[in-house]
């Protein structure tokens, strides 16, 4: 959290955009009468808003957020509704989790609508709404909406100065071997147990143990992710559960600081989420350790219940991943690295394209695209390199994988930035080292883990020339993919060597 860089300081600015839109929507609920359950749940649906719409574009961006009540409002009436009928409500709550996850497959739009929907669901047992209460709960939801909206597309419209990176697209499949599909059925397997077991700990605060089995689900793709989102959730907690008592717990639900340090919170979930899910889990327990001091029920007993529940949620999750269409972590992460390698080829081609005259050559979005993806294999390769994990060679294949890449990925954008040169000349060798990182590409994209004959030979210095730049940036990602080959095509069970 502390030393992962933030270019443009974009998540600077991301989270302190949330703590305005949070404050506009809660102060908003407050100027217009309502209570302080309707309150706290539009604080909770502008956090939503404002965390999980992640469009591409900012128009996407403001059709899903005007989506969001459609998804939202028929679960909150359905949760409120169901209040008092458990065998119901609890067939419910499960019918939300599938439907949330397989709304995945529809990409970023389906992935916010579906955590939206979700969550409606879970702060209603949160706050144990009743269904009087539901007019009140209506309006602080399309009020929060409306005042996050503000914010994000008005008042700081970051998005229109800095489009975010496209998330890439899902590995494919069909029927169960759809990574959505899959999920959808091992979160709703994982969330039922979590359920029932959840029960058995307290009948008013089992939700937390759903809660749990789902965001740990969020945004992973194979059984090691998942195991280690576990894992990293669990000690978010335990931290923060540390904090609530040391904190919260003294403020005992006092208006003002309670409020100032819930932004700061608000702030801490949006700037730590991308690079460190266990900082953020503790920003999220700290947070409704608070609320519930706010709603005056806080207490040690009920932060220990917290962390029960959540371990009980995160035990489901990993049974899930095992046991219910289990998905290997090299499966995945083989998929994810092919798709780097073809998008670095795609990257090289289209610059020497430019660098040889062409105008309608364009490598920059390939290299955006680049970024993304090794942000993806990065994290499908985190259970490998985490530091608990006892497979030795798997951890040093996986941290020489991340390293090689890396410096695919710096090769690209220097040979990038030479192609947009418009006094960049082209030279008849640049042609020839393309054509060597093609084969290289195409050797490891093939299953070929040993590059023959001379194109793993000729990577000689170039002579000096107007070309020489970009030779050189094609020769660093020539002996890159070539090094590749042998964590890449040994046995992930020997041990591992690494070679002069």
């Amino acid at each position: 959290m502390f030393v992962a860089p933030d270019p443009g300081r974009l998540r600077l600015r991301t989270s302190a955009r949330a703590v305005i839109g949070v404050a506009a929507a809660v102060a908003l609920a407050e100027l217009c009468g309502l209570s302080l359950t309707a309150s706290i749940t539009g604080g909770l649906a502008a956090l939503l808003a404002l965390f999980t719409v992640t469009d591409p574009t900012v128009r996407r961006q403001t059709v899903t957020t005007a989506l969001l009540p459609a998804a939202g409002f028929p679960v909150l009436a359905l949760a409120t509704a169901l209040h008092g009928v458990t065998p119901l409500r609890d067939a419910a709550f499960v019918l939300v989790v599938f439907c949330g996850v397989y709304a995945r497959r529809w990409g970023p739009r389906g992935h916010a609508l579906g955590i939206f929907a979700f969550m409606n669901f879970f702060i209603t047992q949160f706050l144990h709404a009743l269904p009087a209460q539901l007019p009140e709960l209506y309006a602080a939801v399309g009020l929060a909406l409306a005042a996050s909206a503000a914010v994000r597309f008005l008042l700081w419209p970051i998005e229109r100065r800095t489009p975010p990176p496209a998330a890439p697209a899902p590995l494919p499949g069909r029927g169960l071997a759809r990574h959505t599909t899959r999920q959808a059925v091992q979160a709703t397997a994982a969330c039922a147990v979590a359920l029932a077991v959840g029960q058995l700990l307290s009948e008013d605060r089992w939700y937390w143990a759903v809660g749990t089995a789902w965001w740990i689900f969020v945004n992973t793709a194979s059984r090691g992710e998942t195991l280690v989102r576990g894992f990293r959730r669990v000690l978010g907690t335990v931290v923060g559960v540390a904090a609530g008592v040391l904190i919260a717990i003294p403020l005992d639900g006092a208006p003002l600081p309670t409020a100032l340090l819930v932004a700061a919170c608000v702030f801490g979930i949006f700037y730590t989420a991308a690079v460190s899910y266990s900082w953020m889990i503790l920003a999220v327990t700290l947070m409704a350790g608070l609320l519930y001091g706010l709603l005056g029920v806080l207490d040690p007993g009920l932060l220990v219940l917290r962390l029960e529940e959540t371990a009980v949620g995160a035990v489901c999750a990993a049974l899930a991943v095992v046991l219910v269409l289990p998905v290997t972590t090299h499966a995945t992460n083989d998929a994810w690295i092919q798709r780097a390698l073809h998008c670095v080829h795609a990257a090289t081609a289209q610059a020497t394209a430019r660098l040889a005259g062409s105008p309608a050559a364009d490598p920059a979005p390939h290299a955006a695209e680049l970024e993304t993806l090794l942000a993806r294999v990065r994290m499908a390769l985190a259970p490998l390199v985490h530091p608990l994990s006892p497979f030795r060679a798997r951890k040093a294949r996986a941290g020489q994988v991340i390293a090689l890449l890396d410096d695919c990925a710096r090769e690209v954008r220097g040979l990038v930035a030479v192609a947009a040169d418009p006094d960049a000349g082209h030279d008849a060798r640049l042609a020839a080292a393309c054509w060597r990182v093609e084969e290289a590409v195409q050797a490891l994209t093939a299953g070929e883990r040993e590059l023959e004959g001379p194109a793993a030979t000729q990577a000689t210095a170039p002579p000096a020339g107007t070309a020489e730049p970009a030779l050189a940036h094609l020769q660093g990602l020539e002996r890159a993919l070539t090094e590749l080959a042998t964590p890449l095509g040994s046995d992930p069970k020997a041990p591992f060597a690494i070679s002069a």
